[in-house]
């Protein structure tokens, strides 16, 4: 849905609704169906809400400039994973290495890893 020649404007406009929400990004990679991102929220901003800024906002911004392939819309549920201070750099290389990343395994695969992990991290 989002073409690579807009993928940096459109990553740039999420890095601006994060810091004008007190947060601080990390890494942002917006892939052409899914965005991956590494943010430091404000401690009184929760990670829904934060989420829910950047959809709408990034939506409307997106729809106005004709930024996708079609009328966009963003998908009704997102997800959201703690890591620790040292876990960051690794975190923002991964985060970066989208488009090499998604060479080797989908979205679905990912996502299906990612809660296999965080489910088994949480049993410990």
């Amino acid at each position: 849905m989002i073409p690579e020649e807009n993928r940096i404007r459109i990553e740039k406009y999420i890095t601006g609704i994060v810091n004008n929400n007190s947060s601080k990004l990390y890494a942002i990679y917006a892939n052409p169906e899914h965005v991956h991102f590494l943010i430091s929220r404000a401690a009184d901003l929760s990670e829904e809400k934060l989420a829910t800024n950047i959809a709408q906002s990034s939506e409307h911004f997106i729809n106005e400039n004709n930024l996708a392939i079609c009328q966009f819309k963003w998908q009704q549920s997102a997800s959201a994973f703690s890591v620790s201070k040292a876990d960051v750099d690794r975190t923002c290389k991964y985060t970066l290495n989208q488009p090499e990343h998604h060479k080797k395994i989908s979205l679905a695969e990912e996502y299906e890893q990612f809660l296999k992990h965080y489910q088994n991290t949480l049993k410990k």
